[in-house]
């Protein structure tokens, strides 16, 4: 299996509940790839054992140095972007995928990605045709990815999510980008390269409960749509010239009235309290969104890294030292 190498990025947090499924079918589909290869995981900062597992039953029991985990302990709970660049840093390989630790991606498309990067695809995505969610749930996604690409300047092809494979190039140019605040598949579209696309139905959970709560995607929507568009800003600077324009011609009808003899002074106090409300709240709204920039750039200037490596194991380390335990033995 000398050659080319594949690395597969995953993130888990707290998937004790699936995570032996899920090593056993990403290692059967990266073997099926006939490269050397090697599994990432990136434990962020799960408490049930996973990481443990993943020591116990995976790094100390990969076949060979051709067939091998890494296991990357982040401090804390950093979130699923952050996770995703620590990954990224950590690879080498020829082509990275990364995928979900859930199995909603099925990790059975590897082979079909790997073959059209042979075919000259820098960055192969695949598509969902469907996704098994709740219909709540389902119906967010869908807002959001509607919204999203309306706002975005970015090309993200619809129905998509952070699972893809990318060569060497595109993974290097991704880990160039300095964004504190990231949004994984618009980074993926701007750094351009030739896209394949795969389609596939996405599946329900292998187990356990999703970890990421309304608060988490909706802090993840507000990353994507403000960190990857200036429309919110274009907005504010033509409802301001819409309101001024319309508050100029309810002066010049207001005065033709008076001009005119016709009283108005009854359309007074609703008129003022409407326009009060009105353009208090709009000034909320304007407000917010200006926070939520300023907020990003204060994050920027801080220049905190995006995450904190605790520990890194690999089965390399572990292969290693058990060579040489069974070759001191023998002399």
């Amino acid at each position: 299996m000398a050659g080319r190498q594949l690395d597969v990025v995953i993130p888990v947090f707290n998937e004790i509940e699936i995570i032996q499924m899920l090593h056993s079918r990403v290692d059967a589909a990266c073997r099926a790839t006939g490269l050397r290869y090697r599994i990432n995981y990136v434990d962020d900062g799960s408490s049930d054992g996973t990481a443990e597992w993943i020591v116990d039953n995976a790094i100390n029991h990969a076949a060979s140095p051709d067939e091998a985990v890494q296991l990357i302990s982040l401090s804390r709970n950093f979130g699923q972007p952050a996770a995703i660049v620590a990954g990224l840093d950590s690879t080498d390989a020829d082509c990275v995928v990364l995928m979900d630790g859930d199995l909603q991606d099925p990790p059975e498309l590897i082979t079909q990605m790997v073959a059209a990067w042979n075919e000259g695809a820098e960055v192969v995505i695949p598509q969902r045709t469907a996704r098994k969610e709740t219909f709540v749930r389902g119906l967010g996604f869908a807002a959001f990815h509607r919204l999203f690409r309306f706002l975005s300047e970015s090309k993200v092809p619809s129905n998509t999510g952070t699972f893809c494979l990318m060569s060497r190039n595109a993974v290097e140019a991704v880990c160039r980008l300095p964004e504190t605040h990231r949004f994984f598949p618009a980074l993926r579209a701007w750094v351009g390269f030739k896209v394949s696309i795969i389609l596939f139905e996405r599946q329900e959970r292998a187990g356990g409960e999703p970890k990421q709560n309304f608060v988490r995607l909706f802090r993840y929507a507000m990353d994507a749509i403000f960190g990857n568009s200036l429309k919110p800003l274009r907005f504010l600077t033509v409802s301001g010239a819409i309101l001024c324009l319309v508050s100029l011609a309810a002066a010049a009808w207001f005065a033709g009235k008076r001009l005119s003899g016709v009283e108005t002074a009854s359309l007074g106090f609703t008129t003022i309290a409407c326009a009060i409300l009105g353009l208090g709240g709009f000034q909320l709204i304007a407000a917010g969104i200006l926070g939520e920039y300023i907020g990003r750039i204060y994050d920027e200037v801080r220049r905190r890294p995006s995450y904190i490596v605790s520990s890194a194991t690999t089965s390399e380390e572990a292969y290693e030292h058990a060579f040489s335990m069974i070759s001191r033995k023998a002399s």
